[in-house]
């Protein structure tokens, strides 16, 4: 099912995202994270992706992760939807030799210019975008045996698919986006179906009992 996503309206919402992201000096350092939280002792880290020489993060937001593994060697591209985001992430990361690129993703990826090592998305835009529309633009852009990976929180039982999300509460102008949610077996049924292989996907439990897990999902390019 896909929603109607209006990417005008939409970019507004990771504009006003990206002003608040911006503010703390202290999130600048380049790190990079599957999980929502700050210390997770079984996060896997960069090393989930293999040893890319290429990658490009879909959704991108503060640029940490592609500056991290900029750091590390990596040609890494970041594609989001946010001009104001891509614009701080290129002034703090771009010394670094990341790239980041403001477009809407899948215009981005159908455009078929460039092929990478891995693609990877961490609460982004996996977690916005159809993935019957999705999947298979990612797969035409890694190269053989890479990797596609992502992460984002699971979802709520019995809430499949689009779920409508509204920015900063219920008042104020209507800024609103679409999240997708559903079980692991699912993500792993579009995978598949989108022509990848060696197909996981589970949730990794949060570091204190009873709190929100990290879905975490990973494929192969044929």
């Amino acid at each position: 099912m896909t929603a109607p996503h209006n990417y005008a309206h939409e970019r507004a919402l990771w504009d006003a995202f990206a002003e608040r992201a911006g503010k703390d000096p202290s999130d600048d350092e380049p790190v990079f994270r599957w999980t929502q939280y700050r210390e997770h002792p079984a996060d896997p880290g960069p090393e989930l992706l293999g040893a890319p020489s290429t990658a490009l993060e879909i959704g991108s937001g503060t640029g940490r992760a592609v500056a991290h593994l900029a750091g590390r060697g990596v040609k890494a591209t970041g594609v989001d939807l946010s001009p104001v985001a891509v614009a701080r992430c290129a002034e703090r990361y771009g010394h670094s030799g990341a790239e980041f690129v403001c477009a809407e993703v899948l215009a981005h990826l159908a455009g078929g210019q460039r092929t990478y090592d891995a693609v990877y998305s961490i609460f982004g835009a996996v977690w916005f975008t159809d993935p019957e529309r999705l999947f298979p633009l990612v797969a035409e852009a890694l190269n053989p045996g890479g990797t596609f990976a992502f992460s984002q929180p699971p979802a709520i039982p019995g809430a499949y698919g689009p779920q409508g999300m509204y920015k900063g509460g219920f008042a104020g102008p209507a800024m609103f986006t679409y999240r997708y949610s559903y079980t692991p077996g699912t993500w792993e049924r579009f995978l598949r179906d989108a022509g990848f292989g060696d197909v996981h996907a589970r949730v990794l439990d949060a570091p204190q009992p009873g709190h929100i897990g990290t879905l975490l999902v990973t494929a192969r390019a044929i």
